[in-house]
C-alpha cells in the first residue's frame, strides 16, 4: 500500500472515531475495545459504501 494510501486511510480512521467518540492514540490502540473498534471498522466501510453509490447516481 503506498504510503499517501496508508496516510489517508489513519486520517479516516481517526476521524471516523472522534465522530463516534472513541479516543484514539496515534500507535498503539491495544486498550480499545472489540465493540470499540468494530464500531470504527463498520462505520468505516458504511461511509465508503455511501460514497460509492453516491458515486454511481
Amino acid at each position: 500500500m503506498a504510503k499517501s494510501t496508508k496516510k489517508a486511510l489513519e486520517q479516516f480512521k481517526m476521524e471516523t472515531a472522534q465522530e463516534l467518540g472513541i479516543t484514539l492514540a496515534q500507535n498503539y490502540n491495544g486498550d480499545l475495545t472489540a465493540k470499540q473498534a468494530g464500531s470504527i471498522g463498520g462505520q468505516m466501510v458504511k461511509k465508503m459504501i455511501e460514497e460509492y453509490e453516491n458515486k454511481m447516481q
